[in-house]
């Protein structure tokens, strides 16, 4: 086994990225899109932990993305370039899937491997990983997580924190939509998502309180990352957060995703709820953290059967999630992507992750769910 690569040692204070944010690096609302895939092998679509030997043949330009380690072998995260649209990002991580696949790969998509056997398990050999097995201890043991990360440029850090104070009424929806984890360990977990509550475990992994400024924020960090003796922020595993070190708002929350698609479609919601949040005036008072958490917890369990807050009453999701479609599309229009948010139409019409895969697996069982999410993995963007 290669040795750990060692973390870059800590910086200077002037460096700290709290202290001194990249806000305003990158083009106003440009999109980024980080696609985490489980490594499965080609015949069995067991989980792989080649993650070590495939980056090792894996070569990819700089203009066309990452292909990155993540926490577990038996995973690699695939991040687009800097895009103007979720279309853009997509045929982006579609090309470093071929890559993959070219490079000896197999990989699908969802919160968690729908039969992997609790403690099928090897960490990445980074030092990063290392730290966080000796935090996490028998938690990251379990079963690998995989996610979609999507990150909205912003232009300062004022509006970095109204548009994340914003986003969060909107992280149940995007719950419901994403949830693509309903097996966990072979069997049905009741859940639409099974990584969300498996996730909720780690340290850090909430909803954020609403942050009355930067500087709120900022010590807010400072005070956690001294008490837990964090290396950074960074550890900490928020379902969405401000990132100084790469001047976006980052929003985490939302199961992997086999078919791009439907990726594509959920980077355009975020992107487009992330302007409007961003141009919105700050509120008077925002969502307490409490009443999100409960309302999240119904989307992941419920999925598109969830109901959920919408002006002062619970209704189905599947209004609550029509009616932030209508918030989104001006501006998913302005920014070029209104053709990927058709798709959560397409998810509405037709189910989520979650609901495809219960469907998969009465036609035909668990070879069938997992074959069904090894051929969505390998088709492009539609």
């Amino acid at each position: 086994m290669p040795r750990a690569r060692r973390l870059p040692p800590r910086r200077d204070v002037s460096d700290d990225p709290l202290a001194a944010p990249r806000f305003g690096a990158a083009p106003e609302l440009a999109l980024g899109l980080e696609d985490e895939l489980l490594l499965v092998d080609a015949r069995t679509h067991a989980l792989s932990h080649t993650a070590v030997e495939l980056l090792d043949r894996l070569a990819v330009p700089e203009a066309e993305g990452t292909a990155k380690p993540d926490t577990y072998a038996a995973m690699v995260e695939l991040t687009a370039p800097i895009s103007r649209t979720a279309g853009e990002a997509a045929r982006a991580i579609g090309a470093l899937r071929a890559r993959v696949r070219a490079a000896g790969g197999t990989v699908l998509g969802a919160g968690i491997h729908p039969d992997g056997a609790h403690g099928d398990v090897v960490h990445f050999p980074a030092e990063r990983y290392a730290v966080l097995a000796e935090q996490l201890r028998g938690l990251l043991r379990r079963t690998p997580t995989a996610a979609v990360h999507v990150h909205v440029a912003m232009p300062d850090t004022e509006t970095a924190i109204r548009a994340c104070n914003g986003l969060r009424d909107h992280l149940p929806a995007l719950g419901a939509l994403a949830a693509n984890s309903p097996f966990w360990f072979g069997r049905d977990s009741g859940m639409a998502s099974a990584r969300a509550p498996l996730f909720r475990a780690y340290r850090g992994a909430e909803i954020p309180r609403a942050f009355s400024s930067y500087g709120d924020y900022a010590e807010t960090i400072a005070a956690a990352v001294a008490a837990g003796a964090l290396t950074d922020y960074t550890f900490l595993y928020w379902d969405l957060r401000p990132h100084p070190k790469l001047g976006t708002v980052e929003v985490r929350a939302m199961d992997g995703q086999s078919a791009l698609w439907s990726e594509a479609a959920l980077a355009a919601l975020v992107h487009a709820l992330a302007a409007r949040e961003a141009r919105a005036p700050a509120r008077a008072a925002w969502t307490p953290r409490e009443a999100l958490v409960e309302a999240s917890f119904a989307a992941h369990r419920d999925g598109l059967d969830a109901r959920l807050p919408l002006d002062g009453s619970l209704r189905p999701a599947r209004e609550v999630i029509r009616a932030t479609l209508a918030l989104a599309r001006p501006f998913a229009r302005e920014a070029g992507s209104e053709d990927a948010l058709e798709g959560i139409e397409r998810i509405l019409a037709g189910g989520n992750g979650a609901d495809r895969q219960r469907a998969a697996y009465a036609r035909g069982g668990m070879a069938a769910v997992l074959r069904m999410l090894v051929d969505e993995a390998s088709a492009g963007y539609e």
